[in-house]
């Protein structure tokens, strides 16, 4: 028999307490919201992505049975279309389910899945999205989900709000939804899900990221915006594999937004670096994209995949110096988000069909089935912002001064890829293969020098207007 130390046992039931009885902390959550008896906590997703969409069914399925402490709902855009070929595909996942089978017959909603299969009807993303199916993941059903399509109704008395939406669109959709929040005494809390950035070049150069981007256009108070990231993939993380994530911002919230937000099966931690974990978590997007793109031309041959992760994960380990101040900080959850991003991503995915010819660049990066591809608009992001001259540093080869994205030569070919569009995907190879890149380990050795970290790229402590000179 193995003793444990004194009071392990009461930590460990505590811990089951945790996870198998939320209300308690629903409770606790209520009572700093300030909210009356028989007000519940009206949650509201805004965004459907497949990511966004696990995420609120999560919370639904938890809180399921706590309908008078928590209220769930999701809002997406109404009128888009389900064509065919998916119809057709959600068809069959349906009828290899039997659960799902089960309770579409139960709602009297099968028989619309069967004309859609026949061709007989149109399905809409927000029509299936109620019975459980988001359009960007349609392998892996939900939970039914109650959505708005009319933003100011899901909107206007929210509590809490997760913002699923990409980085491109979350300006201009929390600007909206500032309007209809200007009257309101108490101002919700907003948790981001979203890992894009955007680079300003002007007044001087810095990122700015979605939750500077809704601390501006909604006029939030700065300690009820916070960010959640963490490596997962949304199918799996539904269908209970474990995982886990880490919310950032202020302790007053996400301390107990950590405990509101956590399950057996997802365990969520806090930290105070929010916007530097927002950076980095757009920033593993960019280099999935060569790292699928390095699997499709080898074979997914394991040593050229372990070159690439060799100068990619310097190039990541040089930026997060450049703009971090305390970057050690952030090793393990990077490698940790980009190992999970590299292995199942949608990015990593993007790359390899961009390499067989099934997609290209100019298709743009909102693709059927996937959603939004996050990486390429990153990738522009931080290759504008690192080219500025005025970012000069020292190159580690001479006494010359040079752009920090000189330093990146994996990054500059991704943009001469994606962005330029002046070179095939078959060019990431050659810039492995080019005899004149240094050892990987000389590039973490200029970033680990202190005057590498250059405190004006994330702009922290004042939010300068971006709607002007945003690239």
């Amino acid at each position: 028999m193995t003793m444990g130390c004194p009071g392990d046992e009461d930590a460990a039931l505590d811990a089951e307490t945790m996870v198998l009885n939320p209300q308690k902390h629903v409770v606790e959550l209520r009572q700093l919201m300030g909210k009356a008896e028989g007000d519940p906590i009206r949650v509201v997703g805004v965004g459907a992505g497949a990511w966004g969409s696990v995420f609120v069914a999560m919370l639904q399925d938890a809180y399921e049975n706590a309908a008078d402490l928590v209220q769930v709902r999701i809002w997406r855009r109404g009128g888009k279309a389900v064509d065919h070929q998916s119809a057709k595909h959600l068809f069959d996942v349906i009828n290899a389910r039997e659960d799902v089978l089960r309770r579409l017959i139960r709602n009297c909603a099968y028989l619309k899945y069967v004309e859609a299969r026949l061709g007989d009807r149109v399905l809409y993303a927000d029509e299936i999205l109620r019975d459980g199916f988001c359009i960007n993941m349609l392998d892996t059903p939900l939970c039914p989900l109650k959505v708005v399509t009319n933003l100011q109704e899901a909107v206007w008395d929210a509590d809490i709000v997760i913002n699923g939406l990409p980085s491109t669109e979350t300006g201009s959709v929390f600007a909206e939804i500032g309007q209809y929040w200007r009257e309101r005494r108490t101002m919700p809390l907003v948790i981001s899900l979203s890992k894009g950035v955007e680079a300003v070049l002007l007044p001087v150069p810095h990122v700015i990221t979605p939750t500077q981007m809704i601390l501006q256009a909604a006029n939030l108070p700065t300690e009820n915006v916070l960010y959640l990231g963490g490596p997962n993939i949304a199918a799996e993380v539904y269908n209970k594999e474990y995982g886990n994530a880490r919310i950032c911002g202020s302790e007053k919230w996400r301390k107990p937004l950590a405990q509101f937000l956590r399950q057996h099966h997802f365990v969520v931690w806090d930290n105070s670096d929010l916007v530097t974990h927002e950076v980095m978590g757009g920033l593993k997007n960019v280099y999935a994209i060569g790292a699928g793109m390095v699997a499709a031309l080898t074979n997914e041959s394991a040593t050229s995949k372990s070159v690439y992760f060799a100068h990619c994960t310097s190039e990541m380990i040089y930026i997060t110096h450049l703009l971090a101040e305390e970057p050690e900080k952030l090793a393990g959850p990077l490698l940790a988000d980009t190992y999970v991003t590299l292995l199942k991503g949608r990015n990593a995915w993007y790359g390899k069909k961009l390499v067989k010819g099934e997609l290209r660049p100019d298709m743009g990066d909102n693709i059927k089935g996937k959603g939004m591809i996050q990486g390429v608009s990153a990738v522009e992001a931080f290759y504008e912002l690192l080219r500025q001259p005025s970012l000069s540093v020292l190159h580690p080869e001479g006494h010359n001064c040079v752009a920090p994205v000189e330093l990146c030569p994996i990054l500059m070919t991704l943009y001469r890829i994606l962005i330029q569009r002046e070179c095939p995907p078959s060019a990431i190879l050659d810039a492995l293969r080019d005899e004149t890149m240094y050892d990987p380990r000389r590039r973490i050795e200029v970033a680990q020098n202190k005057a590498c970290y250059i405190p004006q790229l994330l702009q922290t402590r004042k939010l300068l207007s971006y709607s002007t000179a945003k690239v």
